[in-house]
């Protein structure tokens, strides 16, 4: 557990002048770590697009039945999900080690709030663990390997990229990011990708206002492209689809088939 003065430090440096994604994304699942500018900017992306906040349940949904998926179906007992943003309910390690209790999870996000929460990310059952580091995603060398401290990369790994590439600018280094991280992973190994998408208007314009405030940028990209991210993984059905409709469960999927959030998982020949 974090120290006091470490956990000043971490407050020190949280920017609270500019809105963050991970706050505002906590803003509209009803969180209350977050401050006034990011409930600012989140609101005047829901004056544009009022399905924002059904949106932002419609992701956490997707993660959900992801982890389900890889634990229960796949076998997948570790998992190095980056860009975590803040605890919420049902989290990955709690997905998983709900259904497999040995489970190993590592999160990964640069944000200093999110770490100065990272203790509700590390309360891992006893029979696995958890760990979090403080990296960016546009440094997988880091990532991976801190994440050996951890995971054992000899044995299948999920990789969770849930809305963190369209943070990274240009798609063929988003590409690159993606394909070293795949590079470091065993056969038998997943990759899970969500991210928004140029399919509706007024999602995108309520993203160009967002993009306007100051935050880090969030470039929605076609369903192709983001499909492009699992290009040589077998695609575990029914492939890239709109998040609601990617095996939806009775209940609990949340939105409509025409989410912009598009998503799917990939396993590693």
């Amino acid at each position: 557990m974090a120290d006091a003065p470490r956990k000043a430090a971490r407050a020190d440096r949280i920017d609270t002048s500019v809105p963050h994604s991970a706050r505002i994304w906590d803003y509209w699942t009803g969180g209350k770590d977050c401050y006034e500018v990011d409930r600012e900017a989140g609101e005047r992306i829901r004056a544009v697009f009022p399905d924002i906040v059904t949106l932002a349940r419609v992701g956490r949904h997707f993660i959900g039945r992801t982890v389900r998926y890889l634990v229960e179906e796949a076998g997948i007992r570790q998992f190095l999900d980056i860009g975590t943003g803040l605890p919420t309910v049902d989290n990955t390690h709690e997905v998983a080690q709900r259904a497999a209790p040995e489970s190993r999870i590592v999160y990964v996000d640069n944000d200093p709030l999110v770490l100065a929460h990272a203790n509700a990310l590390l309360a891992s059952s006893p029979q696995g663990a958890t760990d979090y580091i403080e990296a960016d995603v546009e440094d997988p060398e880091t990532i991976l390997k801190q994440a050996a401290r951890t995971l054992d990369f000899d044995r299948p790994v999920a990789v969770m990229l849930m809305g963190i590439l369209a943070h990274v600018a240009d798609y063929d280094q988003a590409r690159s990011i993606v394909r070293r991280l795949v590079e470091a992973l065993p056969s038998g190994s997943y990759l899970a990708v969500r991210d928004g998408t140029d399919t509706d208007p007024r999602y995108v314009k309520g993203l160009a206002d967002y993009n306007r405030s100051g935050a880090v940028p969030y470039r929605p990209r076609s369903p192709e492209q983001v499909a492009g991210f699992l290009d040589g993984l077998e695609l575990v059905e029914p492939g890239v689809v709109s998040c609601p409709l990617w095996r939806p469960e009775a209940q609990g999927a949340g939105g409509t088939a025409f989410s912009p959030l598009y998503g799917g998982v990939g396993r590693k020949p």
